[in-house]
């Protein structure tokens, strides 16, 4: 895999804040010509949520990469968690603003009541100091509490995979499917957790 962390290298990690614009750029244009069904709205909600999802995957699967391949892609893992978050807030906007309309009392009572709401707003809650958290000074400031908060994404991550398979009927398989790619990573991180603990690995 030293072939591909080469080719890797020259590639600036704000690379990845551009890739994370395409679909988004698809989603617009798709908007503007049309194309997003009978209920545009829950295509937008859909396709928002299901893009933080993605990126979420995408930075859990990052340190799992490199201790089962070699690829080192530790460098993009920061824009990769904002890409992420980034599409988070907007799929809460497009709820709030173009499904529920900034109705507080639905908006309240939605959190409370519906299971998928409560999950995913905690997914976000979850996912905002990491958001805030990710540059130098804070890790510098926090130190080794730093990466014990960066834990954090690993529950979000599990949340909003569940969030995902709660929204609907629709998209039960796709989101099964996410769900356990999120299953198999913190399995993984687990196993990988202990057996640096263990012994013999010491």
């Amino acid at each position: 895999m030293q072939i591909v962390n080469q080719a890797l290298r020259p590639v600036p990690s704000w690379s990845m804040y551009l890739l994370g614009l395409v679909p988004l750029s698809w989603l617009v244009l798709r908007g503007v010509m049309g194309q997003l069904g009978v209920d545009p709205v829950r295509t937008v909600e859909h396709d928002l949520g299901l893009r933080a999802l993605q990126w979420i995957c995408f930075g859990l699967a990052i340190s799992p990469l490199r201790w089962l391949t070699g690829i080192n892609l530790l460098k993009f893992r920061r824009a990769v968690g904002l890409v992420a978050f980034f599409y988070a807030v907007l799929h809460l906007s497009a709820w709030l603003f173009l499904d529920i309309q900034l109705h507080w009392g639905q908006i309240w009572g939605d959190i409370l009541r519906r299971p998928y709401i409560t999950l995913g707003m905690l997914a976000l809650l979850m996912m905002l100091p990491l958001a805030l958290t990710s540059n130098t000074w804070s890790i510098r400031r926090l130190g080794k509490r730093w990466q014990k908060l960066h834990r954090l994404v690993y529950v979000a991550g599990a949340a909003a995979a569940v969030h995902f398979l709660l929204v609907g009927k629709v998209w039960v398989g796709e989101a099964l499917i996410y769900v356990g790619i999120v299953a198999i990573l913190l399995i993984i991180r687990r196993v990988h957790s202990q057996r640096r603990a263990s012994p013999a690995a010491k």
